[in-house]
């Protein structure tokens, strides 16, 4: 049956930044499709929080502290998991820094390139793509001796092309910017996915990104209208559409995919 390589029954997976966005559907879905799923997050009361909807998958998610630029932190994190779980089969890359969701951390007066601060910049890649390095590097480790594994980056379709920056003007206000760090960081994360790929060549340890575009997350509603007519479809994406391209790079039904990239967009990146 074809659905039978969708199934990750028995399979044991790790989402950073699980209690993110995009990162809650991700842990739901593999919960849904049979795997035992550690929601990890730099602040452990919000994975609790973000497991605590999931009731009908409640007993086969656990939620996790993982600092992913601490290399202690994840050693440990990916330690317990396997010592709990047997394995580690699948990886998504999930936790990143974006200014829509982390203005305290990244966020300047207007992003302006020219005046944009080194220290912002530093910390930011220190999550976007440091984080990635250093959680990655561990797991392979373990899927190494296990001979097999999945590994699922996120990116954005702003790692594909730089980003529309007139979506970030508002009327009769200072002009403001999306911040460099983040389509750098995100080109940076499919650059990885096809190291990695070719570095596991002929093992079956598979990487692969996925690349979603806008993800509707009660945007302003200029913006909301301005970024939909970008896209081929009319419309910024739901948070659960990322799910059914999350569980084929997962699954066994993409298993002669890897070093690939996955574009989940509404066609933004098609004109």
């Amino acid at each position: 049956m074809i659905f039978d390589q969708f199934s990750l029954k028995g399979k044991v997976a790790l989402v950073t930044g699980g209690a993110g966005l995009l990162g809650k559907e991700f842990c739901r879905t593999l919960a849904e499709a049979g795997a035992e799923v550690y929601c990890a997050d730099l602040d452990l009361g919000l994975a609790k929080n973000a497991i605590a909807g999931l009731k009908s998958q409640i007993q086969h998610v656990h939620p996790i502290q993982l600092d992913v630029t601490d290399p202690v932190s994840v050693e440990k994190a990916v330690g317990e998991i396997v010592t709990r779980s047997g394995s580690l089969d699948v990886l998504v890359n999930s936790a990143a820094l974006d200014p829509k969701f982390d203005p305290t951390h990244t966020q300047t007066t207007s992003n302006a390139f020219e005046s944009y601060p080194l220290k912002s910049w530093q910390d930011a890649l220190e999550v976007n793509l440091t984080g990635p390095f250093l959680v990655t590097q561990t797991v392979c480790r373990q899927m190494v001796k296990q001979g097999k594994g999945s590994i699922i980056n996120i990116c954005s379709i702003y790692g594909l092309s730089g980003p529309d920056q007139r979506l970030y003007e508002i009327p009769d206000e200072p002009r403001t910017y999306k911040p460099v760090y983040y389509s750098v960081s995100k080109a940076g994360i499919l650059g990885f996915t096809k190291y990695l790929a070719t570095y596991y060549a002929n093992t079956e340890i598979r990487v692969n990104s996925l690349t979603p575009g806008g993800v509707f997350n009660n945007h302003e509603e200029h913006f909301v209208k301005n970024y939909s007519a970008r896209t081929v479809l009319g419309r910024m994406a739901r948070k659960d559409e990322m799910n059914g391209a999350l569980l084929f790079l997962a699954s066994d039904a993409s298993s002669y995919m890897t070093g690939s990239n996955v574009v989940v967009d509404g066609g933004w990146t098609a004109w």
